[in-house]
């Protein structure tokens, strides 16, 4: 049987062989007799091993997969450069990047070669970091950092530990995500080393004050230079004055220097080596003045830039204090109060009027009002019936309610949103991946540039050496690109935090860029435009009263599951109008229902139906003929005699619908296009109602995505906003894919690039104008950080600098850029 069955190929890529091995898609390990075993569980790795009673002589190693997150992707072909450069590498066996969810899947036949693999994904220009699902890994608070530089620094200290498998740091969400063997106080003490305060994630609302001592810090350095400044003008001995300022330099620099030589051996050229240097060097010259303001400037700086950095942090943080952390919940006949992590699907709580609602569940009981702004939102409560969706988070108003549990509390709509929403922050828009490449350039070009003006000029006799050492340091400290690194990812932050309380979801950094180029936006019809439900629009009366023709159409109707006989039950009900006594019910398949009322039969149906009864629609015909043209499916009622009226059913538009592509072609998007499949009539009927510019009418789902592909053909970026599951294809074709009514919804939230969590389109201009005053705002910080470099760098060499002034300009351009991307978080 060896032939047959078991070769390594087979093990990869083919299928059953026989008896001997096992499927690749099979979990369960092979019986004791088989030959070739697999376990595939999910994101734990693959182990393929020989098996000598029958598979084939060449070993086939140990395949393991690994999962990494990649950013800096800006459009599919990335994930395809992505997917070519690794297939090249002969130890990767397969290999796939989903360019939606940014994340990569790579099989490995040697484990050995991996960080050769990672090495590969940065020389093509993206960023790799694992994804940990393992139960080691934990997620801390990081506070301190400054820049992504500070990011990198904790990185690489922590990565020289061998108890250490995996870790990410985050600087736009301020969060460590660590696998790690050894105890939380040991990897607290590590980053506390390198000059940042760690904490677990869960622990952090203990540790709101921690930062008041290094504070006192600054103060007391702040102090000891204006005494040591003001003394150097009087009697004070300039000794004294010297000690002032190097007991400031010690006590603002003791971070910044511990954490530069954690940098260095990490090799890391961050701000904190640049600093140090500068301030170092300053001081071995005799410029202790220069050295104790470089360091107090720079402490300060950091200081500042942190609490600034915070709020857009906090505008995520805010989120997760939603949900309440404790519930009512029923049992029997008492009501018990139980942390949300202890209850459980088809439990029963119970919420009182003014009590936020703990987790997502069912009202079973009761009906309030419910105030659903935190998820989606809207500023009107929304009133709720026996049956209804509640969310955790949201507010009941009113009455008192029961509620089923449906989701625990990790998968509720308000910790998907935050899921999403950090996920969001940790992509790289293209911006911010060139920005980010510059400096990497940049940095270390200039820090050559001023070791070689230390060095060269006093060589070849031009100038003196305390001279060009002094220049150096101010090139020293210009080198820092903290302005300018800073510059994209705050904005960013800022712009996905005012989303996410606004309710809309914009997964990353990719799709609020692109969302502020949109020049088209493609609408599909139903249920999106329009209600998704037909309604009665009106009624014709022939021979009848109009309420005595409803009630028999009541009558006629009330029995049918169709969804047109519904809406005209459903109308006449509201009317108050009441049926008549009814007999023999019969539906008439694809042409209507019958009944007979007082001994003589009735019909509703279309016009097929009549015409086989023989009846006479020319009295009629122009009538119905320009019912349907108006896009109306028409309900004929009649006996077998006469006609006594039509009822016209349509699918009507949504009351948001014309404000909210008005308020689109306010910001800029003047092409708004409307995909259906329904007719020709129907489609100019509702284009005309909703002032859209162009329709495409009769379109089947893959005619859809050649109607986006025409439009991109003409130019045009395009945005195709849809439920996110019946329009799947042209979402994915479109340069950006908007799914409406995501609360709820969880496959929208999972397809779409942007969500609006509330089921209407109001929030769709709020989504444009944001995405492009982001996109204004990055522009004036990348070009004001990188005018101020210019500016220092031009006045060094006439002398005109001081390095305190280059230090000024490097935290205070930084300081400027976030408190400009701030502004977005007040964007109404």
């Amino acid at each position: 049987m060896s032939d047959t069955c078991c070769s390594s190929e087979n093990l990869q890529t083919g299928p059953k062989k026989d008896t001997c091995c096992n499927r690749k898609e099979e979990t369960k390990a092979a019986p004791a007799s088989a030959c070739c075993s697999s376990n595939q569980e999910n994101r734990i790795p693959v182990k393929v091993e020989k098996k000598s009673e029958c598979c084939s002589s060449e070993p086939t190693g140990t395949t393991e997969k690994f999962s990494y997150r990649i950013s800096g992707m800006d459009c599919p072909s990335c994930a395809l450069t992505i997917e070519k450069g690794l297939s090249s590498m002969d130890e990767v066996e397969a290999v796939k990047v989903h360019y939606s969810s940014a994340k990569l899947d790579v099989t490995m036949k040697d484990s050995s070669a991996i960080e050769r693999m990672e090495k590969e994904v940065g020389k093509l220009g993206f960023s790799i970091e694992p994804l940990l699902k393992n139960k080691k890994a934990k997620t801390y608070v990081i506070e301190g950092m400054d820049c992504g530089s500070c990011a990198k620094s904790i990185e690489n200290h922590l990565n020289t530990f061998s108890k250490v498998q995996n870790v990410s740091v985050n600087f736009s969400t301020g969060k460590m995500k660590i696998e790690h063997e050894n105890s939380v106080d040991e990897i607290i003490s590590e980053v506390s080393k390198i000059g940042f305060k760690a904490f677990l994630e869960e622990k952090n609302k203990e540790n709101t004050v921690i930062a008041k001592k290094e504070n006192s810090y600054i103060i007391t350095s702040g102090v000891l230079i204006l005494l040591g400044f003001v003394g150097s003008y009087g009697d004070v001995s300039p000794l004294l004055t010297t000690i002032m300022y190097a007991a400031a330099m010690v006590m603002s620099g003791f971070k910044p220097v511990k954490s530069a030589f954690y940098a260095l051996k990490s090799r890391s050229l961050d701000m904190n080596v640049l600093m140090s240097a500068a301030a170092i060097g300053a001081a071995l010259i005799g410029e202790w003045l220069e050295g104790a303001t470089v360091v107090w400037l720079f402490s300060l700086g950091t200081y500042l830039q942190n609490r600034s950095i915070e709020k857009t942090r906090n505008s995520i943080r805010s989120l997760m204090d939603l949900a309440p952390s404790e519930a009512w919940v029923k049992q029997g006949t008492q009501v018990v109060k139980k942390p949300v992590e202890e209850i459980g699907i088809n439990d029963i709580l119970v919420v009182k009027p003014g009590e936020k609602i703990p987790l997502d569940g069912e009202v079973l009981q009761g009906e309030s009002s419910v105030n659903q702004a935190p998820i989606t939102g809207e500023s009107i409560p929304v009133d709720k019936l026996i049956g209804d969706l509640v969310y955790a988070g949201t507010i009941n108003e009113s009455g008192s309610l029961e509620i089923k549990v449906t989701k625990l509390v990790e998968d509720t709509t308000i910790a998907k949103i935050i899921h999403l929403v950090e996920e969001a922050q940790e992509q790289k828009a293209p911006t911010q991946a060139f920005v980010d490449r510059f400096a990497e350039i940049y940095t270390p070009i200039v820090f050559i540039l001023a070791l070689a003006v230390m060095i060269l000029p006093p060589l070849v006799g031009f100038g003196t050496l305390d001279e060009w050492l002094y220049k150096g340091l101010e090139l020293l400290v210009i080198a820092c690109p903290c302005a300018l690194v800073i510059s994209t990812p705050v904005a960013i932050v800022s712009a996905i935090g005012n989303a996410a309380k606004n309710g809309i979801l914009i997964k990353g950094g990719t799709f609020l860029e692109k969302a502020g180029s949109l020049d088209a936006i493609a609408f599909d019809k139903t249920g999106t435009l329009t209600e998704g439900k037909p309604k009665v629009t009106s009624v014709k009366t022939y021979k009848l009263p109009e309420r005595e023709l409803l009630s028999i159409a009541l009558t006629l109707e009330e029995y049918s599951s169709h969804p047109i006989a519904k809406t005209i039950v459903e109308y006449a009900t509201n009317l108050k109008i009441s049926s008549k006594q009814g007999e023999m019910f019969k539906s008439i398949v694809g042409k209507g229902v019958q009944a007979t009322i007082n001994k003589e039969v009735f019909y509703a149906g279309n016009k097929r139906l009549f015409e086989e009864l023989n009846i006479s629609l020319k009295r009629y015909e122009h009538e119905l003929q320009n019912l349907q043209s108006d896009g109306k499916t028409v309900v004929i009622i009649g006996t077998s005699k006469e006609i006594l009226g039509v009822i016209a059913v349509a699918d009507t538009i949504r009351p948001t619908t014309v404000k909210a592509l008005k308020g689109l072609k306010q910001v800029g998007v003047n092409q708004i296009v409307m995909l259906t499949g329904d007719n020709n009539g129907t489609a100019e009927r509702i284009a005309t109602e909703a002032n859209v510019s162009r329709y495409f009418a009769e379109l089947l789902p893959e005619d859809k995505v050649e109607a986006i592909k025409q439009l991109q053909k003409e130019g045009y970026t395009v945005a195709m906003v849809g439920d996110g599951i019946n329009d799947a294809p042209a979402l994915a074709t479109s340069d950006l894919g908007i799914a409406m009514g995501g609360a709820g919804t969880d496959t929208a939230m999972e397809t779409a690039d942007i969500v609006l969590m509330a089921d209407n389109l109001e929030k769709l201009p709020h989504t444009v104008k944001l995405s492009r005053k982001a996109l204004t705002i990055i522009k004036q910080n990348i070009w004001f950080s990188l005018i101020i470099k210019l500016i220092a760098l031009v006045l060094i060499f006439p002398g005109w600098l001081t390095l305190w002034m280059a230090v000024l300009s490097d935290t205070g351009a930084a300081l400027l850029v976030i408190l400009n991307a701030l502004r977005l978080l007040r964007v109404k």
